[in-house]
């Protein structure tokens, strides 16, 4: 099995996030609903980010406890296998209120690597 290298992957779950925020800067909740590319771009870096999380072994989720890293994993789950069923509130919901903390926390950790 191939292991990627956990600080790589780290920055790339940051970079998604921070992609992310940069989608929703000055727009509403509204706009999600309106405008088909967002919905598309903010799923897809949820993904991404999702993705990442799932490579990240247990002793780098262990520096990092206030990260829900089996949530974080879960949701892209549903996005992935659920793409037709996806509540835009939970998606906006994340991207505005989950996503700038996790930002901090994955500087943190890429911080203290390596």
């Amino acid at each position: 099995m191939l292991r990627h290298d956990p600080q790589v992957t780290l920055r790339q779950m940051r970079d998604a996030a921070l992609t992310a925020l940069g989608f929703v800067d000055g727009r509403t909740r509204t706009d999600l609903d309106l405008d088909p590319m967002l919905e598309f771009a903010l799923v897809r870096a949820l993904e991404l980010i999702g993705e990442g999380a799932s490579r990240i072994p247990d002793d780098v989720r262990a520096e990092a406890p206030g990260i829900r890293w089996a949530q974080i994993v879960g949701l892209r789950n549903r996005l992935i296998h659920g793409y037709d069923s996806v509540d835009l509130d939970v998606v906006w919901a994340v991207v505005a209120t989950d996503v700038p903390d996790l930002v901090a926390q994955l500087n943190r950790l890429i911080g203290s690597g390596p």
